[in-house]
């Protein structure tokens, strides 16, 4: 896929990973529609940036968490553009709770933000390829937990690898005309509530003795976006820590 032009959905795309790759393929030359749960002064400042840069972009609240509001935020999609080319699914929340302390509320707003409202985005953006007669693309962010699974944040481990799963059902059925990639990234930010000490000793036990960066990740979505031949397929960002 060639990306000038292209219109793409990203969302949480106002800041931290989803900033990057909003930025990214504004670089590229696309048209991004960003969304936001409560950061609209953020969405609002990465929409500013990429227009000052000379691209173009937008921002849509949405609650992803809430079916109602993916309904409305594909509406407002609509109104705007006549087709979608590009899906990124990457908003998402991390919380730490050990397995016997979740509640069924944990869990909902867990699985829902991560797994369930992915899904719907997901449905929405292929359904809307479709008939427009795009060729799309989805890409879907997940982490490493879906690989080695954190006990202490047990929720989010299970919807990320859902989100792995869902990947490879969903390139599947979609394809030939929508091809569907994931990306899996490691320590690439230190989690609000690390000190600097641990993070530290988790760099130093990667093999390559390093962080990843943002722009590591917006790279990689880049590369899924822009191969033709993959499909169904998890790209593992994480300096070397799944091997050990």
């Amino acid at each position: 896929m060639n990306i000038q032009n292209k219109v793409a959905l990203v969302t949480g795309g106002a800041h931290r990973v989803g900033k990057a790759i909003t930025m990214a393929l504004a670089h590229a030359g696309a048209y991004v529609a960003i969304t936001y749960k409560t950061s609209n002064d953020k969405a609002q400042a990465t929409v500013d940036e990429i227009n000052q840069l000379g691209g173009k972009a937008t921002a849509f609240q949405c609650d992803q968490q809430q079916l109602e509001s993916i309904d409305r935020l594909f509406r407002s999609l609509r109104n705007e553009f006549d087709h979608l080319d590009i899906a990124i699914n990457s908003a998402a929340i991390m919380a730490r709770q050990p397995a016997l302390d979740i509640t069924s509320d944990d869990w909902a707003r867990v699985i829902d933000t991560n797994l369930r409202g992915p899904f719907f985005i997901a449905q929405a953006a292929a359904k809307w390829m479709l008939e427009a007669g795009v060729v799309g693309s989805i890409v879907n962010i997940s982490d490493l937990s879906a690989l080695q699974p954190w006990p202490s944040y047990l929720a989010h481990t299970i919807s990320k690898r859902g989100v792995i799963a869902m990947t490879q059902a969903l390139a599947l059925a979609l394809a030939p005309s929508i091809r569907v990639n994931a990306i899996a990234p490691g320590a690439i930010l230190k989690p609000d509530e690390w000190d600097d000490a641990r993070w530290l000793r988790l760099i130093d036990s990667l093999p390559l003795k390093h962080s990843g960066t943002l722009d590591d990740v917006a790279n990689a979505v880049l590369f899924c976006l822009q191969t033709d031949f993959m499909t169904g397929q998890t790209i593992i960002i994480d300096g070397g820590r799944s091997l050990k």
